[in-house]
Order: structure tokens, then sequence, then C-alpha cells
């Protein structure tokens, strides 16, 4: 992926938004208070999926929570996706059509065809729109480096092809954190 990267913000900065995320105050921020704090540019929710996705990828002790020691990882995390998105979103419509998510996965190292780049941009389409949304976006990139991760634990010699039986194939599916 393209360097998209963000400066890290002070420690003082991030303690000051993660205590407003923390609405229990629990010392940790859970998949709606997170979904609560995230906007995605529209007045709708943040993709409760794509919350799911993240909490996980930074819940370091699997209680569907994030701590503030692994907030500031968060943080960085959605705005560096932020910096990717408003990059492909050339036209500034505050959405992604399905050109732009072509040059975005392309730009990810991904050869995808036209076919299979439409068929994902309909299944991360919430709205019917034939756009995605910065959550949605979030989402079908993650869903995609997820299962090219499994796909390439089969795919040893690296030719794009891979041998399995279906059980190996259910258990990679049924294994993945998406």
């Amino acid at each position: 992926m393209a360097n998209f990267s963000s400066p890290m913000p002070s420690r003082e900065f991030l303690w000051d938004v993660f205590q407003r995320v923390d609405k229990d105050r629990s010392g940790f921020i859970s998949s709606d208070e997170l979904q609560m704090a995230l906007s995605n540019g529209t007045w709708t929710p943040f993709n409760p999926e794509t919350v799911r996705l993240m909490i996980g990828m930074f819940d370091k002790h699997n209680r569907g929570t994030v701590s503030f020691d692994d907030f500031g990882a968060l943080w960085k995390y959605v705005t560096d996706w932020q910096s990717c998105f408003r990059s492909f979103d050339r036209d500034g419509s505050g959405n992604i059509n399905v050109s732009e998510l072509k040059d975005a996965l392309s730009s990810f190292g991904y050869r995808l065809g036209e076919q299979i780049v439409s068929v994902m941009l309909k299944r991360f389409d919430r709205f019917g729109r034939g756009t995605i949304l910065f959550d949605d976006f979030i989402q079908c990139c993650v869903v995609l480096h997820t299962l090219t991760a499994a796909f390439r634990q089969f795919d040893t010699d690296q030719d794009g092809y891979i041998t399995i039986h279906y059980e190996q194939f259910l258990n990679m599916v049924f294994g993945l954190k998406i």
C-alpha cells in the first residue's frame, strides 16, 4: 500500500479522545462506543461490521474492547485510512465509485478484473448507490487483505492457483477473522 501514514498524535491528545469515546468510563472502548465516535462522512452510523473488524484487530486480550494502550494504534489506523480514502475519492464526492475502487486496489498491488471489482463494490455498497462510503471502503480492503493472506498460505509457489480439499477450504474460511 502507498504511504498514507499520518504522524502519531501526542499521548495527551489521545487520552482526551479516549476519555470522550469511553462513555461508560470502563477504561475500555467497546464496539458500540467506537461506532458512535466514528464518522463515515454522512449522517448514517459507521458500519458495525467495520467497527467489529477494527476492534478485533486491536483487541490484544480478546475481550471485544480496546484499552488505552491499544487506542493509539487504532487511532492511527483510522486516520491513515482517511488519508487513503481521500486520495482515491478523486471527485471529492465522499464515496468511492467502481473506477476509484479499481485504482485503489491496483495501487495496493491487486491485479483484479473489472468484473470482480464490480462484485466487490456491490458487496460493500450498503445503500445500493453504486458507491461505497469510507467505513465500507475500510471493510472492503481489510476483507480482501485477509482473504488474500489466507489464499497465499496455500499458494506456496505464488502462481495464483491452489489445490485444496473441501474441509481445508472450510477450515480456512471459518478460521478467518472477518
